[in-house]
């Protein structure tokens, strides 16, 4: 008498098994990668690779990769790896410094990218920013932080700048620009018209030819037709009368 088959168990077959980070090497280089990016300290080849169930530290092809990636920074020192990011603080004061040089440049930077490298970077921002230190641009379905600049005018009796009363803050949001449709006939209500964009100067017809060497001028045969005179006077030569 066979032994009875154990009740199977409720299988959901709608979607796919948790494969881990699968065989492929380029995918398991992906979680490599993002793994060591989420983490702000600097960790060892084998506990990335226990973390991220991928064979880091014994397929050769996938250690090749990690190590030549531009965003995997090796320490040989402690034998750590790190992620490099695009900037490296981790205090407000370094903070401020990389917002500063930032502006200076002409821009602004996104809080996305600097909370990479340092997960606390939208308090510090905040702090900043009630500090008068710094601007920012905010979402608006949630208010959440997008953008920060310098503020290069503190609002201080120093530099002379003074904070922007909020009642002119909220007129200043309020206001709504029209549409093109709308827009136009505002201005020709004004007995105004829009500036037509300037298109590139057209170019002057080029009549010169391509200079080059001269040819020699092709010598012309000459074609006999009298063919009456053939045998009595070379027609391909000039004709002189005789003397008297």
């Amino acid at each position: 008498m066979s032994a009875a088959k154990p009740p199977k168990k409720n299988v959901v077959y709608s979607q796919p098994a948790d494969t881990g980070t699968g065989t492929n090497v380029n995918t398991q280089l992906v979680y490599a990668l993002d793994h060591l990016k989420s983490t702000s300290n600097p960790m060892r080849l084998q506990d990335i690779a226990i973390v991220t169930n991928t064979p880091l530290d014994t397929d050769l092809v996938l250690l090749e990769k990690f190590k030549s990636h531009d965003r995997v920074q090796y320490d040989p020192k402690t034998g750590l790896y790190s992620y490099r990011h695009d900037f490296n603080f981790r205090d407000k004061a370094t903070l401020l410094t990389e917002i500063q040089r930032q502006t200076r440049r002409g821009g602004g930077i996104s809080v996305r990218v600097l909370k990479e490298p340092w997960k606390e970077a939208p308090q510090a921002i905040e702090e900043l920013e009630k500090e008068g230190e710094v601007l920012v641009t905010r979402t608006v379905k949630d208010g959440q932080l997008r953008m920060v600049f310098w503020n290069e005018i503190k609002p201080d009796e120093e530099s002379g700048g003074k904070q922007v009363e909020k009642e002119f803050l909220d007129l200043w949001h309020q206001l709504k620009v029209p549409n093109d449709v709308d827009l136009l006939k505002a201005l020709t209500s004004e007995g105004l018209q829009a500036t037509a964009s300037e298109g590139p100067a057209p170019k002057a017809p080029s009549n010169t030819k391509k200079k080059g060497k001269r040819s020699a001028p092709r010598q012309r045969q000459v074609r006999i037709t009298n063919t009456h005179l053939k045998g009595e006077i070379d027609l391909s030569r000039d004709y002189h009368a005789a003397g008297k």
